[in-house]
């Protein structure tokens, strides 16, 4: 693979493995399993958990999060090709065939149903509809300016999974679910439209649609910001909801200090610490939340 053209965040080998990982990004799991792990955490409240739930939520989770990546790169390879910041992903550099990018996300599909399955009647009969969803974010960029938000809802999934994998139903007061999920709606919004801006020439060239090709860069950076406002208060929100105390508010507030580090790494006009640390601050962000969280429930 050409090194001016590998995405940050690979790992070098050849390996069948080492090719699989990169394929979907595997240590991007990081980015949003916290927060299925936040909503287990809420559940506990009154729900007791088991080792045995929380394996099968990371597994879900993980296996779920792989077919919406494994697709969105098979849906995608002809457009990855064709852009040099994606052409050296695995389908277009032939690094892995298609058939064996179709088996990975079938594989990982029954995973992801398996898991349900053992969790409650609940997450198994919910399962199809989640996988349905991620999967048709893929082609979003073809029908409407607004990918972002899709992605967003997709990911925002994960914390109510969590929670109806302990509890098997939804949460009392009805509007702490819906709060986490504005959460990270809103949170993977704004940060996909970052992601999206130095794609905006090749996208408006191929007939892709995006926030930032209907936006242009500067009213798109401040869409990121006013979504990014809201993701701050519905954590308060959750939290406030679930019975969360002053420790999961703690984490918060340092979640917001790292939402507004970042936003000063990016201005219109200069995307020159768009880079892979960028990105990987959301990683951090996530941990953030959920460890103080954790912290909170345990002390």
């Amino acid at each position: 693979m050409n090194a001016t053209i590998r995405e940050g965040q690979t790992f070098t080998g050849q390996s069948l493995l080492v090719r699989y990982v990169n394929f979907v990004k595997l240590p991007h799991t990081l980015f949003a399993l916290p927060f299925a792990l936040l909503g287990v955490l809420a559940a506990s409240f009154h729900t007791p958990v088991t080792a045995r739930t929380v394996a099968l939520v990371v597994v879900a989770f993980s296996a779920a999060r792989w077919v919406a990546m494994g697709f969105n790169r098979i849906a995608d390879r002809e457009f990855d090709a064709r852009n040099p910041r994606t052409s050296g992903r695995e389908l277009p550099q032939g690094a892995l065939t298609l058939p064996q990018a179709w088996v990975s996300v079938v594989v990982a599909a029954l995973v992801f149903l398996g898991a349900c399955s053992m969790l409650n009647p609940l997450c198994l009969e919910l399962s199809p509809v989640a996988l349905v969803w991620v999967m048709a974010y893929s082609y979003t960029k073809r029908i409407t300016w607004w990918p972002h938000l899709w992605l967003g809802l997709s990911l925002s999934i994960a914390p109510v999974g969590g929670y109806l994998a302990v509890a098997g139903g939804w949460s009392h007061p009805v509007w702490a679910l819906a709060s986490i999920s504005l959460a990270i709606a809103t949170w993977v919004a704004g940060f996909d439209i970052f992601y999206a801006l130095p794609d905006a020439a090749f996208d408006r060239a191929q007939g892709l649609k995006s926030a930032v090709v209907r936006l242009g860069e500067a009213r798109s950076i401040l869409l990121a910001k006013l979504l990014h406002g809201v993701t701050i208060p519905a954590l308060v929100v959750f939290g406030y909801g679930t019975g969360f105390g002053t420790l999961y508010y703690v984490g918060t507030f340092v979640a917001a200090g790292i939402l507004a580090y970042e936003h000063r790494l990016v201005r219109p006009g200069d995307l020159s610490r768009l880079d892979a640390a960028f990105f990987t601050m959301n990683g951090v962000m996530s941990v953030t939340v959920f460890t103080f969280a954790l912290a909170d429930r345990l002390l």
